[in-house]
């Protein structure tokens, strides 16, 4: 077995692997870059790297960095995790010359495969379901418009080195391929090193089933279940789910089927997973093979039982599958979400900058978090949004669910922003639940994006109740703070007033005991039960015996909680302060602003407009890179650029101005 694995990666996958390798009694190396000198897989490995400056193309994405590192560490074997190398041949060939193993692919499966437009035509050799399509690399904007219409909009212009969803457009008619085209092709270059495109039909509203694969040295595959990866935005995998709730066991023997003859036909060896995308009606179509370990994996490692990192360094070492077809069983139901650092309610823009608080839910044999990251840490601007996922089990799929609902409800982050609430919502949204899912999911059930989930009575009288005992907790501690004025000593009114979001509750309570109240409304009692210490983040307790967690904030008057996708502001009164605040003035709020501000932190890709220039609602103005990810900013009313204040590879902050404006003259 090897002694010593390098890992050519960061983050998340890193801290996964070195957990195998310490249980396999393999040491491990780090690498790292300037961004990631304090990051935990750096202090988790035996031996750690300093291998380049921040961005990934000057570091993580150097195969001569990497290859030093392992020379100066005796390493004999590299894991290169997800993304970055994992699927360079190029990589995978000088290791081999140097007598180092790759933990992957033979090279020539990652030639095969790793391009996109060589593994359609080699899908097409082994009588797998292809997407009907161009083959061959476009070469310029005129001949992409020219395919686009032969195979009829809307069409999919892909990187051919592309996965991971970067690098992908959908183009629905031929006045928007000059965009597609550019984009596409300029954050294929930056994400892969590699600008070649290539074109297909898209199939609207399908859903993306993924079939994993293991395959060893000696020729032997198997098929280790399916993944329902369908709740996706902007391509990016959102939640994803083992088995399918959607294949029926002939379809998903066929999909082993086609699978297996695939990675037969290019003598795959190691993990793999082959993409399909399939209608609503059980058709599927080939969309890629990933020749690596998949982010999703441990969704697969649940429900089979199988440690996946293990078994790649197993097979890479030269070892024989120790099991058939016939001995996989899928057993429950696993989902994970991938927990991003991005702002839901603007956008879904990446969110950068350092975590102040990070709490995550309590770890159980259902219960699964794969993390990077901790409080005081930074989520840079260089690299992918995603910093933890959170993996849940349950007999069923309702059980996951649940599971998932309770352990994303235990997690308490703050200094960035992030979409816990946004994957709440999903988790408890009717269609999600009754498995009707598409790529489409995201677009349309949050056409308007995300603003919070709806706040029913039933999260109303959650947080109505969490939000009183927080505050009785603290008015009962201050009333026994000694040294007080005789007489003056606060007085707590049996009755009061909550708001929940302006929404108002006459409130009777009773204490019961330290840890539990009674609260009448309307004629209505309900018991009210918390462990809750002052201080804690998360109100856990239940409300007539059912169990909530609800997260909590300080705000001004009040607290600002969230529970299961919804937020709301709570504040409580006595009845007399509750009847004086009618007769406040109410603040008017106006916001008007001559600037473009950067909604994030990121580089400059370009500059459309130059000073002098009458920009048009809807022009573009700026284009700004963002954990690898390009967002184009634009005008949204008609006006002057009066000063353009950045420059094309500028690095700019949040709210930096950018572009100042006049208004437009009228005659």
């Amino acid at each position: 077995m090897f002694k010593k694995i390098l890992i050519a990666n960061r983050g998340e996958i890193a801290r996964r692997v070195i957990r195998s390798c310490k249980k396999m009694g393999i040491k491990t190396v780090a690498v790292y870059s300037e961004a990631d000198v304090n990051a935990l897989h750096v202090s988790e490995a035996d031996e750690a790297v300093f291998i380049g400056p921040s961005p990934s193309s000057q570091s993580y994405l150097v195969i001569d960095n990497i290859i030093d590192a392992c020379l100066q560490t005796g390493a004999d074997a590299v894991h290169p995790g997800y993304g970055f190398l994992s699927e360079r041949a190029e990589f995978a060939e000088r290791l081999a010359k140097l007598g180092i193993k790759f933990i992957g692919p033979f090279p020539k499966a990652i030639s095969y495969m790793g391009d996109k437009i060589e593994a359609k035509k080699h899908a097409v050799s082994a009588g797998v379901n292809v997407v009907p399509g161009f083959r061959g690399q476009i070469g310029d904007e005129k001949e992409a418009a020219e395919i686009a219409e032969k195979i009829g909009f809307p069409v999919m212009m892909k990187a051919a080195a592309g996965g991971g969803g970067k690098g992908m457009r959908i183009v629905y008619k031929k006045d928007e391929i000059a965009k597609a085209y550019a984009a596409t092709k300029n954050e294929a270059k930056k994400s892969f090193g590699d600008d070649r495109l290539f074109i297909e039909k898209f199939i609207e509203n399908p859903r993306h089933i993924e079939i994993q694969i293991l395959a060893d040295e000696h020729g032997n595959i198997v098929c280790l279940g399916e993944r329902e990866c369908s709740i996706q935005r902007h391509n990016q995998k959102v939640i994803e789910e083992a088995p399918s709730p959607f294949l029926d066991e002939k379809t998903r023997q066929e999909m082993y089927r086609q699978s297996a003859a695939l990675a037969k036909l290019v003598n795959y060896a190691n993990a793999g997973t082959v993409e399909y995308i399939a209608d609503q009606n059980k058709n599927f179509y080939f969309l890629e093979i990933n020749t690596r370990l998949q982010v999703e994996h441990p969704v697969t490692e649940y429900v089979t039982g199988l440690d996946l990192v293990e078994w790649q360094i197993k097979i890479a070492n030269g070892e024989k599958l120790s099991f058939k077809q016939d001995d996989v069983k899928l057993s429950g139901w696993a989902i994970e979400s991938r927990i991003y650092a991005e702002d839901p309610t603007r956008g879904f823009l990446p969110s950068t900058g350092r975590i102040i608080e990070y709490r995550e839910p309590e770890i159980s044999e259902t219960v699964r978090v794969d993390s990077a990251v901790y409080a005081g840490g930074e989520v840079s601007m260089f690299y992918d949004a995603m910093i933890a996922k959170l993996i849940t089990y349950g007999k069923t799929r309702e059980e996951a669910i649940n599971n998932q609902q309770k352990a994303l409800s235990g997690y308490f982050i703050t200094g960035i922003s992030h979409n816990i609430s946004f994957l709440e919502a999903i988790m408890e949204h009717k269609r999600f639940r009754e498995g009707r899912l598409s790529t489409k999911f995201i677009e349309e059930e949050y056409p308007k994006g995300f603003s919070g989930a709806e706040l029913t009575e039933g999260k109303t009288k959650t947080m109505l109740s969490a939000g009183l005992f927080v505050y009785l907790k603290d008015a009962f501690r201050a009333a026994k703070i000694s040294g007080q004025v005789p007489g003056r000593a606060r007085q707590i009114p049996h009755i009061l007033v909550v708001s929940v979001d302006h929404e108002k509750f006459d409130i009777e309570y009773e204490v019961v005991d330290d840890e539990t109240f009674t609260f009448t409304y309307d004629r209505e009692s309900f018991v009210v039960h918390s462990p809750y210490t002052l201080g804690s983040r998360l109100w856990q307790g239940t409300v007539d015996n059912q169990p909530s967690i609800v997260r909590l904030e300080h705000v001004d008057g009040g607290y600002l909680l969230t529970f299961m996708g919804s937020t709301a502001k709570v504040t409580v009164r006595t009845v007399l302060v509750a009847e004086l605040e009618k007769h406040m003035p109410k603040g008017e709020i106006t916001s008007f602003s001559k600037n473009l501000l950067a909604p994030i932190s990121g580089a400059i890709v370009d500059v459309k407009v130059q000073k002098g220039q009458v920009v048009n609602r809807g022009q573009d103005l700026v284009i700004l890179e963002a954990m690898k990810m390009e967002n184009i900013l634009y005008a949204d009313r008609d006006a002057v650029v009066s000063e353009v204040l950045v420059n094309k590879g500028d690095s700019v902050s949040v709210n930096q101005v950018l572009i100042k404006f006049d208004e437009v003259k009228k005659d």
